[in-house]
């Protein structure tokens, strides 16, 4: 019989122990965060009606689309972000819901692109979103989230910048290339890629050349957020409720005393042609080269391809891989303890019952305990405790014996004579500082 080889498919990954615990270390975190905001989970297909998922992409997104016909011949795709499926979710279940709706969802999602570091064809988004409220304080919430996300992730200093897609569709309009609206977003998210003569190129190509000159100067300009404001403001043709917005999303973000992690960067655009008002995306000031780790925007009219009633919408998304793939760069995160804190060795195995009742008690103590199963040599046993990476083995009382032994295993020394009460303290005390 001839083997297969195993392999997987480029873009795609197995996860190995440690590799699963920090994504799910991460994924706990986020999703205390997104609790403490009142933000409720939710969950979708991973498979849906291509007419479905792709009625509103098109262009470069519909090519990554992974879109197959299944058995019983119906045209199907498996979802590219989680942000498409919630609207269907909404339009589904809208008697259902109680409005202003904020859902998060943690989950993979699929895109047949070019992979790089921190980018692959199968990924993990974690999606936060508010539906049922167009006002400067939903979005002023959703840039609050995006800073506490990585706020908790340990990433450290981050610049979240902010445009406004109403702003620049103003500008577009006065111009009277407002019809080329698609093409130029999807030239100007370019701009870190390809460049200012690169995207000059593409908006020559499609808008002429005094709109592609007059829109780089829109989207080059550098000031604090006031100046830039005033200047977007101006060239969209003067005040406007799209800059008020704006304005007021500055003074949240002032009286909330976090004004200085955002900018506003009227280059920001996210090439989805979704999004009508705010668009956002974050940076690691550490290492900037990795490209936005959170991004997202307002949507208010992306409901309204699945039903007539519209509904405004705004939300962003963490990119769990590339998230970890910069906190792997930065070094962030090393150094936690990724295995069982301790473990129980098995001295005789008719008494394994009784091990795993006292490895109870130390669960009940908030404590991770391991307990082997099978009565080696207890030199044995802590060599594959250090293997493991588990720092504690403790040796169970046998026969007449009523006290315990704490075997530190990266020291090599033990502590006898110890109640169950007291490898309990022990061990306590240690894991509140690991290293």
């Amino acid at each position: 019989m001839e083997l297969i080889m195993p392999r997987v498919l480029k873009g795609f990954r197995d996860f190995l122990p440690e590799q699963e615990i920090v994504r799910r270390g991460l994924s706990e975190k986020l999703e205390a965060g997104f609790r403490s905001f009142g933000f409720l989970p939710i969950d979708t297909p991973a498979l849906e009606y291509a007419e479905v998922l792709l009625g509103k992409a098109g262009g470069e997104t519909e090519k990554q689309v992974y879109r197959f016909t299944d058995n019983g011949g119906r045209d199907v795709a498996l979802r590219f972000d989680l942000t498409v499926p919630f609207a269907r979710f909404v339009a589904e279940h809208r008697a259902e819901l109680v409005f202003p709706f904020k859902r998060y969802h943690i989950a993979k999602v699929w895109r047949g692109e070019n992979t790089q570091k921190g980018r692959y064809r199968e990924f993990t988004q974690c999606d936060f979103d508010i539906v049922g409220a167009d006002s400067a304080a939903a979005d002023f919430e959703i840039l609050l989230m995006m800073r506490n996300a990585l706020v908790a992730c340990g990433a450290g200093d981050a610049t979240i910048c902010v445009n406004h897609r109403g702003l620049f569709n103003r500008f577009l309009g006065r111009l009277g290339v407002e019809e080329k609206l698609v093409d130029i977003l999807r030239a100007v998210d370019k701009l870190s890629k390809i460049g200012s003569d690169g995207v000059r190129e593409l908006l020559c190509a499609c808008a002429g050349e005094d709109a592609a000159g007059a829109a780089l100067d829109f989207v080059n300009f550098k000031g604090d957020w006031e100046e830039t404001l005033e200047m977007m403001t101006q060239a969209a043709g003067g005040d406007n409720p799209d800059s008020e917005r704006l304005r007021l999303i500055r003074s949240y973000l002032v009286d909330a005393g976090c004004h200085d992690a955002f900018k506003l960067d009227p280059s920001i655009m996210r090439g989805l042609d979704y999004y009508t008002g705010i668009v956002c995306e974050s940076f690691l000031n550490a290492l900037p080269s990795i490209g936005s780790v959170c991004s997202g925007g307002r949507y208010d009219r992306l409901l309204s391809l699945y039903s007539k009633e519209a509904l405004p919408g705004v939300g962003a998304s963490v990119g769990l891989d590339r998230l970890i793939a910069a906190l792997e760069s930065l070094g962030a995160g090393a150094g936690k303890r990724t295995y069982a804190a301790c473990a129980i060795a098995c001295v005789e195995e008719a008494a394994y019952g009784r091990y795993q009742a006292i490895a109870e008690k130390i669960r009940r103590a908030g404590i991770d305990c391991e307990v082997f199963g099978e009565a080696k040599k207890l030199s044995a046993q802590f060599v594959m405790a250090e293997k493991r990476g588990i720092r504690r083995v403790i040796v169970p009382p046998s026969g007449d014996a009523t006290s315990f032994i704490l075997r530190e295993i990266p020291s090599r020394t033990n502590r006898e004579g110890l109640s169950l009460e007291g490898v309990i303290g022990i061990v306590k005390a240690s894991e509140a500082h690991p290293f």
